[in-house]
């Protein structure tokens, strides 16, 4: 394959269910749909407005994951994160930060779409329906902000108020500040993991990435 395309990286080993790959940000890419956002000067991997799965009440590790809702590494990663959290909910901070790849039709829009329930305090719910249902929309080359409307009555949002937090240049914006500390942080791709603010490796199963947090609450 010739240098100047774009390259596909695959560099997770399967979980039982697989961990799936992750997709490089090449020069083409940004081109074609990041070219306008600017890496954050003070780039952080989490913010006070940084969406959290978990709030314990004493945190001792914190969790990061950049993502994109479209993106099959990430949801071949989500029922390892999801066991995880359930499992260390009470000692971690798992926080998600929204990192839609140039290339994927709807994964702004599913950011958006996550965004605008958050404001009705539906985020979490939003975030698992739109990875529990990837399979259905992903890849796509049309729009899903239908079948995303239908999700979000499922929720028993209010539809005039979900409408318009979608169309908000705020929510964009919202989306955006994320991608532009990921990028200030050399986020190339999804998923990419900061524990306690060093980036690392995306385990390759679920056993590993226990190991990792373990080995991080033991160093206290």
């Amino acid at each position: 394959m010739k240098k100047h395309l774009i390259v596909a990286a695959v560099i997770l080993a399967a979980l039982a269910a697989g961990l799936g790959s992750f997709l490089l940000l090449a020069p083409k890419d940004r081109d074609r749909g990041m070219a306008d956002i600017e890496p954050a000067a003070q780039a952080q991997p989490v913010r006070a407005s940084s969406h959290r799965l978990t709030t314990p009440e004493r945190s001792e590790l914190t969790v990061v994951e950049f993502l994109d809702f479209e993106c099959e590494a990430c949801g071949s990663v989500y029922p390892a994160v999801e066991k995880l959290r359930e499992e260390y909910g009470d000692r971690v901070t798992f926080v998600v930060r929204y990192f839609p790849m140039p290339g994927h039709r709807n994964a702004e829009l599913a950011a958006r779409t996550v965004e605008a329930a958050a404001g009705q305090g539906k985020f979490e719910e939003m975030y698992g329906k739109l990875f529990d249902t990837q399979a259905q929309w992903g890849e796509a080359t049309e729009s899903k902000e239908t079948l995303f409307r239908e999700y979000a009555e499922e929720l028993g949002l209010d539809m005039a108020a979900f409408t318009k937090a979608l169309n908000d240049p705020k929510t964009a914006e919202r989306v955006e500040a994320d991608q532009r500390d990921g990028l200030g942080l050399g986020v190339q791709g999804t998923p990419t993991f900061f524990v306690d603010g060093l980036r690392i490796a995306t385990p390759a199963s679920y056993e590993e990435f226990r190991r990792l947090i373990e080995e991080g609450l033991a160093r206290g």
